[in-house]
């Protein structure tokens, strides 16, 4: 692989979103279900323009209590009614998003659930059908996509562990988070170079990725990002949005 994208989710009330921005190539703006309003959107999208960087879209549940990561029960109107709420909201201040990208327990869930993808993926055609979808290389968001023809860009995960069927270790299983930039390192350049990812029983397994995310709330994040970006220019490979 000679390029890949670093996406960071922003916009949800960090300090270092400047910072995450100079060295991201895409990033992910809350757009008021799990966090972010109007204000908070607006400088998410100035600052994104000025570091020249893609610019999606972070819908996820409204359920700022849990940050948009308790699973919830909700139906297909539902979640096409809150992704037309939220892409309206950050549409309204920048008229054209590069990607989308669903947030925390609406990412899994849906991923998990054909129902809920392919109302998911409904809603995203609905209102921006030129989009381009990020999501886990394989799962039912991917097949939602696909049955519309709706652009995707399989996703992987530098500061999160992984489990033995190749999906993201929960939040509530004590070591889902990677909170040791070497281990975080060594992972995002398995991911790169080998398209494998080592899980946390200590077995490997496919991932084919062309973005890499780091979470924005994390407190190593710019840390982490640049010390990936520079891994990445010493192997002479390119950070560029898809």
């Amino acid at each position: 692989m000679h390029k890949i994208d670093l996406n960071a989710d922003l916009g949800e009330g960090g300090e270092m979103d400047e910072q995450l921005m100079a060295l991201a190539s895409s990033v992910n703006i809350a757009c008021g279900g799990h966090a972010g309003d109007q204000e908070s959107i607006q400088r998410a999208v100035d600052l994104a323009i000025q570091a020249q960087v893609a610019i999606g879209a972070h819908p996820g549940y409204a359920d700022r209590a849990n940050f948009g990561r308790r699973p919830m029960k909700i139906s297909s109107d539902d979640i096409r009614g809150l992704i037309h709420r939220q892409l309206e909201r950050i549409l309204a201040i920048h008229p054209q998003l590069h990607h989308v990208k669903p947030h925390g327990a609406l990412y899994n869930q849906s991923n998990q659930d054909e129902e809920m993808a392919a109302a998911l993926v409904a809603a995203i055609i609905d209102i921006q059908p030129d989009t381009i979808l990020y999501c886990p290389p394989t799962g039912e968001l991917a097949r939602a996509a696909a049955a519309v023809k709706l652009a995707t860009c399989a996703e992987g995960f530098i500061d999160r562990r992984y489990q033995e069927d190749g999906n993201l270790c929960p939040r509530s299983e004590k070591q889902a988070l990677i909170e040791d930039s070497s281990e975080a390192l060594s992972q995002a350049m398995e991911i790169i170079t080998q398209q494998t990812v080592t899980t946390l029983k200590g077995n490997t397994v496919r991932l084919e990725a062309r973005t890499l995310c780091v979470h924005g709330d994390s407190p190593n994040a710019v840390n982490l990002l640049r010390l990936t970006r520079s891994a990445l220019e010493a192997a002479s490979i390119k950070v560029v949005s898809p």
